[in-house]
């Protein structure tokens, strides 16, 4: 089989991805990577250079493909009132939906252990830290909705919480946890706040 440049490296972000979501980080090797992907395997060391390039690779993706959810979910950003609520709530499904999709990419987005200091890495988390900026009427509301939508991602994930659809069980969770009606939600602002933009921990 023979890929353009570009092409195999996308594909072997994507296998890495899939090997991820089936045995965690812990058990990818570049070998294996190469098996996965159908190539040499001198590829993935090639165009990542280790097993952390790897991940920060995937990390990237996922950043990227995290705003882009983020932006569809609510693209005309926040607006005042009811309309905010809904547009927090929107990006809050939208994070679920993104984590439960691609669960390789979010097993390694977090985990700074795992990640270069990578300056592609560093502008995709920001990316995807401004398209959720663009959805909080301010800082804590952005982040009370980050810190419920992850935590709900996370426990899905876990196999703590179960059912049949991630994104309409997380609805009236999100909604009556810190989306909409409660301190921190859109168009609450918390006592004591500080201004500036919600942002997701990139790598040190």
């Amino acid at each position: 089989m023979s890929y353009h440049h570009g092409d195999l490296r996308r594909e072997m972000v994507a296998a890495a991805a899939a090997a991820i979501a089936e045995q965690g980080p812990a058990g990818l090797s570049l070998r294996e990577l190469a098996r996965r992907a159908g190539v040499s395997h001198a590829a993935p060391a090639h165009h990542f250079g280790n097993k952390t390039g790897v991940l920060t690779a995937v990390a990237t993706e996922g950043y990227t493909l995290l705003a882009a959810a983020l932006d569809k979910a609510a693209p005309d950003g926040a607006a005042h009132g009811r309309q905010a609520d809904d547009a927090l709530l929107a990006a809050g499904l939208a994070y679920v939906g993104f984590a439960v999709g691609h669960p390789g990419h979010f097993a390694v987005m977090f985990d700074r252990l795992l990640l270069h200091d990578d300056a592609g890495l560093r502008a995709a988390e920001e990316k995807s830290a401004a398209a959720l900026a663009r959805v909080a009427s301010d800082p804590e509301a952005g982040r009370a909705a980050w810190s419920v939508a992850h935590g709900f991602a996370s426990l899905w994930l876990s196999g703590a919480i179960s059912g049949p659809d991630a994104v309409a069980a997380a609805e009236p969770v999100l909604r009556r946890a810190a989306i909409t009606g409660g301190p921190g939600a859109a168009g609450v602002s918390q006592p004591g706040g500080t201004p500036g933009t919600p942002s997701l921990p990139a790598p040190t």
